[in-house]
């Protein structure tokens, strides 16, 4: 009798320990969940490029080396980098054989982000030649030139290169021409998994109903957009492409939403911030509810062109409020 007294007390204890592990499993499941859910809920739905633009005048100046671009993004906190093609230009020249440079470049910027684990997204390309020039000769020629940053960006790993459409402010004329240029640049590139995308970056091209149009005829997978908060001037005093104070704007959050469709990466313009950290000029919370409707997930690159902060405290201030507008819609 005893002894069935005995093994009864030591099943009870076993069965009361079991169900005290059960309810403690449940509960540590249960807090594992809930911060699983608050992760997810703070967590933005995009992932933080940087535009080196960001950094121009530091690079400009000799006070950056373009080299370290992929370190100092890292060290900011951020995934990817977007490269301006002209801030090379001293390392293109390093060699008289351009190829031979553009390799040993490349080469260097690809061991450079492999080493501090940056993802190299898009090339942005000026100064080879207008796409959009009513002159067919000169357009060719333009196509020609962009040919080799398609081979950078496949060989860095990168998704796109950022092209413009100058060359005429005649729309029919411009919708043509743009039409032909971008064509013929996105089947030399799409074997190569590269994409070609056009950003709203002054005159026509920030024209985005014209813009969506050029989509739609040249109707390649690899082109789309690279819709920008900002760039949305039609025209500017004296006719100048740049510098010029703006005289006609398109409707930017307009624009937006009408480039998203094809947008294949997404630039967050700044220029200046009140005490608050709002972006003066720009809604960030409405861009980002028009991105996240559009149903975009990829990166969205900081892009600071100030003079109120320094070009690093500017960054951050970029960086920080496109993370607190995306909680605010979470």
């Amino acid at each position: 009798m005893r002894k069935i007294i005995i093994s009864g007390l030591i099943i009870a204890l076993f069965l009361s320990s079991c169900k005290n592990n059960t309810a403690e499993k449940s509960e540590i499941e249960k807090e594992e969940s809930t911060v699983e859910t608050n992760e997810k809920e703070t967590k933005p739905f995009f992932k933080l490029s940087l535009a080196q633009w960001s950094l121009h005048q530091a690079i400009l100046s000799g006070e950056m080396n373009p080299m370290d671009f992929a370190q100092k993004a890292k060290e900011l906190g951020f995934e990817g980098v977007e490269y301006v093609n002209h801030l090379y230009k001293k390392e293109l020249e390093k060699d008289p054989d351009p190829k031979k440079a553009m390799q040993v470049l490349l080469e260097s910027l690809k061991a450079k982000s492999q080493e501090h684990n940056i993802q190299n997204l898009i090339i942005m390309v000026d100064g080879e030649g207008d796409l959009a020039v009513t002159d067919e000769k000169k357009r060719n020629q333009a196509v020609e030139n962009h040919k080799k940053w398609v081979d950078a960006a496949q060989f860095l790993g990168c998704h796109s290169i950022r092209v413009n459409l100058f060359g005429t402010n005649d729309q029919k004329l411009w919708v043509d021409a743009s039409v032909d240029g971008l064509s013929k640049l996105s089947e030399y590139a799409a074997p190569k998994n590269v994409n070609i995308i056009v950003e709203n970056h002054g005159y026509l091209s920030s024209n985005a109903s014209l813009l969506i149009a050029v989509m739609q005829k040249v109707n390649q997978p690899n082109c789309g957009t690279l819709p920008d908060f900002g760039n949305f001037c039609l025209e500017r005093e004296g006719g100048a492409r740049w510098g010029g104070k703006c005289i006609k704007e398109y409707p930017k959050y307009q624009g937006v939403e009408e480039m998203m469709p094809y947008a294949k990466a997404v630039s967050a313009k700044s220029y200046d911030f009140d005490a608050e950290g709002n972006e003066t000029t720009i809604d960030y919370r409405k861009m980002l509810e028009i991105i996240k409707k559009s149903g975009y997930h990829g990166f969205i690159g900081v892009e600071y062109e100030g003079k109120q902060l320094n070009e690093i405290e500017g960054i951050k201030a970029t960086r920080d409020l496109l993370l607190n507008a995306a909680k605010q819609l979470n």
